[in-house]
């Protein structure tokens, strides 16, 4: 069983959490986020720390938990921000930012021109590299999932959309 609900939820310096109903919103530097809270749920702040307790039964730990996870997600994100980055492999492919917009080649017959979403910002250091960037790990982690999905890498020439720490399984060749 997992003791992650036991543990508080610490709130660096500039990192405001408020609490109105079942909303709960974290302000920071990267942004504001908010939060429905399940009603199972009871949140308490105590010294700088969120404190995470079931409202009755013991079932509901598991729900406290996730609650917990989710809450310590938004922080990071208020305080610190996440990124994550793509790297496109094979030849003729490349990516362009500009503004709101991602301009991908990806070996269509047309060019994709993907929008972002509001609260994440794309940056291409290179042209075979995307650097997604926002407070909300959830949303980043959507967005990169949606960028991967045009051209996801093929097992053969490792061609297509990676993340960066991700490892493609190569297959051999089929031999004559």
């Amino acid at each position: 069983m997992s003791r992650v609900a036991k543990y508080p939820v610490k709130l660096p310096s500039g990192v405001e959490a408020k609490f109105d109903g079942d909303q709960l919103s974290v302000k920071g530097g990267q942004g504001t986020l908010e939060l429905t809270v399940h009603p199972d749920v009871k949140i308490t702040q105590e010294d700088g720390q969120l404190v995470f307790a079931p409202s009755e039964t013991a079932k509901t730990w598991a729900m406290v938990g996730t609650t917990r996870a989710l809450v310590q997600n938004m922080v990071t994100g208020a305080s610190e921000g996440f990124t994550r980055s793509l790297e496109i492999n094979g030849v003729g492919y490349r990516a362009q930012a500009s503004g709101k917009t991602l301009n991908l080649t990806l070996g269509f017959s047309h060019p994709i021109d993907y929008t972002l979403p509001e609260g994440v910002t794309a940056e291409t250091p290179k042209n075979t590299v995307i650097v997604l960037k926002s407070a909300d790990k959830q949303k980043l982690g959507q967005v990169a999932a949606e960028i991967r999905a045009f051209r996801p890498p093929e097992p053969y020439k490792g061609k297509g959309v990676r993340y960066s720490d991700e490892r493609v399984r190569r297959k051999e060749a089929k031999k004559k």
